[in-house]
């Protein structure tokens, strides 16, 4: 499960959705869009990978898909995610 878990991460667009999902609320895929400047089709292409490594749960609402942060991830898994997203908000803080 790992290796998925980081090879999901290491897209940036899908890096910067689980930045964007770590607040344990429920984002719109039509959110993310335009927060991530992305198409329908690649963000729901990135957001099933995330799907897929078990790292977001997603619901239908209407015609949208909300996504969150998967509140079951283990915690080994959780701990990862939380490395390397504070290792990516320190590297774009040094880069700006």
């Amino acid at each position: 499960m790992i290796i998925s878990v980081l090879t999901a991460l290491g897209e940036p667009t899908r890096l910067e959705a689980m930045r964007l999902l770590d607040n344990d609320a429920e984002h719109c895929v039509c959110e993310l869009m335009a927060k991530l400047d992305a198409t329908q089709s690649r963000m729901s292409r990135h957001m099933k990978v995330l799907k897929q490594a078990g790292l977001v749960t997603d619901r239908r609402d209407a015609q949208w898909v909300r996504y969150r942060r998967n509140p079951n991830l283990p915690p080994d898994i959780a701990a990862v995610l939380t490395a390397v997203l504070r290792a990516a908000s320190t590297t774009q803080r040094d880069a700006a």
